[in-house]
């Protein structure tokens, strides 16, 4: 019993650390050092800039030839972990009557910054050292958990910016002759002006972002917070034309396309992003033996970059993981303190979704991911389809587990939801941050998987 206590003190002291920095967020807030502009400049610069640097340093330094197979499964869990929370969303919106928004909410949980500081602070507490196969360095270890876990969340940042905000009440999106003409009528502005790129809680100047108010009264969208949508249970499918489109098409071309093109143009157009294009070049650069070499070898053996120029790219993304746990706390801090402000401030959180939510979320993705990646690797041995990487099986254990992501926010504000969902989801959303700590169980049980396992 001492070893297990041992280890569920050292996972609670580490998700407790994770808790800590989003708080610091909330004092900043609160003490006036920080506010939501703030922290939706900070959120742009960490997704456009940090996330991607760091995708192409941790992947590129641990992706090989010999280790390429792991990061396929990788992503291959990716994508069968959001179908299946998918599916849960749907099952729960049309079966139970929950709201649309819960979709998102399970399909889209904290898969990067979270974590990436949550496997940092396990690496302190020393409980990873059981999971070293041999005399493994932990340092080695916890960089090629990053690796694991960034993978994922790229796939997890392309699938929100594609499909988040199409699953949240597009059904009552607006469409009219008037969106039409004013689309036409500021063509000329829109050739000039940045469009969405698709990141982490980052749609663009001028769409709402983690940091827009949660409450704000006016409820007119610009010309950027349109979205082209198709509802997903329709009894006919119906496209709705919107008011933004690609940089790159002209307004002229773009106005002469149907409803039905411009949303597949829109919808391949969010799902490229600034965090994929730094997974794929590290990718490339990784799966390159000279590339790889010149990028991440030492001086001595042929690494002319690595001293200077894949050193600045380390730096840099190293400041992703704490900054949007900060943004988070600001986010959660702000949207408190507005839902006190507005006329329904006393809106009733709703029990039985927040407890759909902490239930899939803490209890039965934990319990699924561990006991199916658990049962593969006893199956087939250490020689079988997830290799003989224990960090791999333990990663994989805790990626479709933990709190929904901050870019739930996000997702609402350019949906048609109204004031009372957005005041219910902040509180859901603080409410699951402040449970986060309950994932020491799960981290526990991966541990303890990880090792009968090996």
């Amino acid at each position: 019993m001492g070893p297990l206590l041992s280890s569920f003190v050292a996972a609670v002291q580490a998700s407790l650390s994770v808790l800590l920095v989003i708080s610091y967020g909330g004092i900043a807030a609160k003490l006036g050092l920080l506010n939501s502009q703030h922290g939706k400049a900070i959120s742009k610069i960490c997704v456009k800039m940090f996330l991607p640097a760091l995708l192409l340093v941790q992947i590129g330094s641990e992706l090989h030839l010999g280790s390429a197979n792991r990061y396929l499964i990788v992503l291959l869990w990716a994508f069968i972990c959001h179908l299946i929370s998918f599916l849960i969303g749907i099952f729960a919106h049309l079966v139970f009557g929950l709201p649309d928004w819960v979709m998102a909410a399970l399909m889209f949980n904290n898969t990067t910054s979270y974590p990436l500081l949550l496997i940092q602070s396990l690496d302190a507490t020393g409980i990873l050292v059981g999971l070293a196969p041999g005399d493994e360095d932990t340092l080695a270890m916890i960089e090629r958990a990053k690796s694991y876990f960034l993978v994922f969340a790229t796939v997890s940042s392309c699938l929100t910016f594609a499909v988040g905000p199409r699953l949240i009440d597009t059904e009552h999106a607006p469409e009219s002759d008037d969106d039409h003409k004013s689309l036409d009528s500021q063509e000329d502005v829109c050739d000039t002006e940045d469009v969405p790129s698709g990141a982490d809680g980052d749609f663009g100047p001028g769409w709402p972002n983690e940091q827009t108010g949660l409450l704000t009264p006016d409820r007119q969208r610009t010309r950027h917070q349109s979205v082209v949508a198709i509802t997903f249970f329709p009894s006919k499918p119906k496209f709705t034309t919107v008011k933004r489109r690609p940089w790159y098409i002209k307004g002229v071309h773009w106005s002469d396309l149907s409803p039905h093109m411009k949303w597949w143009l829109l919808f391949l157009y969010d799902f490229l992003n600034a965090p994929l294009l730094g997974a794929v070049l590290g990718a490339i650069v990784g799966l390159t033996p000279p590339l790889h070499r010149a990028f991440f070898a030492k001086e001595c053996d042929g690494g002319i970059f690595t001293a200077w120029l894949t050193e600045s790219w380390k730096n840099v993304g190293g400041l992703f993981v704490p900054l949007p746990l900060i943004v988070a706390g600001i986010s959660l801090y702000t949207s408190y303190q507005e839902s006190k402000q507005g006329d329904n401030s006393r809106t009733a959180i709703p029990l039985a979704t927040t407890v759909f939510i902490l239930v899939v979320r803490f209890l039965l993705w934990p319990v699924f991911s561990i006991g199916v990646i658990y049962a593969i690797v006893h199956r087939q041995g250490m020689s079988g389809i997830l290799g003989s990487d224990p960090m791999l099986w333990f990663a994989m254990m805790l990626m479709p587990t933990g709190p929904p992501a901050m870019k739930l926010i996000t997702m609402i504000q350019v949906s048609d939801a109204g004031p009372e969902d957005e005041r219910c989801i902040a509180k859901i959303l603080t409410i699951a941050y402040i449970f986060s700590p309950a994932l020491a169980f799960t981290v526990v049980g991966a541990l303890r998987a990880s090792q009968a396992a090996m």
